[in-house]
């Protein structure tokens, strides 16, 4: 039963698609997740990790806000060499700025490797669409096995190998080049020059294409289906779709934006809410979550260590959950939300209150050690 479920999901996937794109996500965002992982490495425990997930997150957002509206009258081709060039310029930026210099250059590197990535994903994400859905199933599950290669990977070089934290950075600015190898030698070019060929683009109906049309089971035999399935049950349900009216071509922003509004309350709030708790849990939290490391049982041998252990655990969780989406369909993103978020106050729970002495607490040590420094200090109106 489980095997012909296998085969009907992946018929007509070609291996070489697969490959490409389970590459472009994994290299696309291995780098954001290697600049997670060495946030502590990078700052200090003196500078807050939140100005390295603002450094690495902003400006693909601000990327994948703007782009959208030029980036198509760039070449695929040119667009993978902008990507490649970005991502290991910034990486050899943060790596070879000395220790000594502001943490401003290293944050520079960073913002570089943002920008790849953010247009990384603009210009992967429409390529799927020359592709087929298979494709798109690649490329989700690249993206989490990216969390897993990069935490892994991280923690391999600094904590098992002994690398340092700059030989280990250095390392990994060669990586973007494999997605370079990925679109001019594994990715078959045919489906992109048949469409370049046409430059031609077809309309795509306003309307929302229900659950009940794409669930049908005479439409699409398995949960990952085809873009072109969905669009013919939607066009065999929804006849008046088949024409689109002259005002549709003159689409504004303002019209698109009232479009965004029915997709806030379903999407847009429980995503918010999943991005919100999970970068909260993984630079604000999850550093202040420390244990005796001279119990028998603890795995770690310095503090510094409890950090990428935390994120390459973190990322197994990303992986399995994002190679799954060929079987498992979530219709309701409310309930994964919901539990990030109980996740989110269970592991602050932790940090407050299941805090330690000061003897075996490296903070609070710290702070003791602070105070009693500046006891110790005498007060010059005293001695006057």
């Amino acid at each position: 039963m489980y095997r012909a479920r296998l085969q009907a999901i992946f018929h007509g996937a070609e291996s070489s698609v697969l490959i490409a794109f389970w590459f472009f996500g994994l290299i696309n965002n291995v780098l954001y997740v290697i600049i997670i992982s060495a946030a502590l490495d990078l700052v200090g425990p003196n500078v807050p990790k939140s100005v390295v997930l603002l450094a690495d997150v902003l400006p693909s957002f601000v990327t994948k806000l703007l782009a959208p509206y030029f980036i198509h009258k760039i070449s695929y081709s040119f667009r993978i060499l902008i990507i490649c060039f970005l991502s290991s310029a910034g990486m050899l930026l943060v790596a070879l700025t000395p220790a000594t210099s502001a943490i401003s250059i290293k944050m520079i590197g960073v913002t570089m490797a943002s920008l790849s990535a953010g247009g990384g994903e603009l210009s992967f994400l429409s390529l799927t669409h020359y592709y087929g859905h298979f494709s798109l199933a690649a490329w989700g599950s690249g993206t989490g096995g990216a969390g897993l290669a990069g935490a892994g990977l991280y923690v391999l070089l600094t904590t098992y190998i002994g690398f340092s934290v700059r030989n280990s950075l250095l390392a990994s600015a060669f990586l973007p080049w494999i997605m370079l190898f990925s679109f001019f030698v594994i990715l078959p070019r045919g489906p992109l020059q048949r469409a370049h060929a046409r430059k031609t683009y077809g309309h795509i109906s306003t309307g929302d294409i229900n659950d009940e049309d794409i669930d049908d089971p005479e439409t699409s035999a398995s949960l990952l289906i085809s873009s072109a399935n969905v669009a013919e049950a939607y066009t065999s349900s929804h006849p008046s779709s088949r024409s689109p009216s002259p005002s549709s071509d003159k689409a504004t922003l303002i019209q698109n934006l009232t479009r965004a509004r029915s997709l806030f309350i379903p999407y847009m709030v429980p995503l918010l809410l999943v991005y919100i708790a999970e970068y909260t849990i993984n630079l604000g939290v999850s550093p202040t979550l420390l244990f005796d490391i001279n119990l028998p049982s603890t795995p770690f041998s310095s503090y510094r260590s409890f950090y990428p252990i935390y994120a390459f655990l973190y990322q197994i969780g990303v992986f399995i959950a994002r190679s799954s989406t060929p079987f498992i369909r979530v219709h309701s993103l409310y309930l994964p939300s919901l539990l990030q978020c109980v996740n989110l106050f269970l592991l602050i729970s932790q940090s407050l209150f299941g805090r330690q002495s000061p003897d075996t607490d490296p903070y609070l040590k710290a702070s003791d050690d602070m105070d009693r420094r500046k006891e110790a200090i005498p007060n010059p109106h005293a001695l006057l």
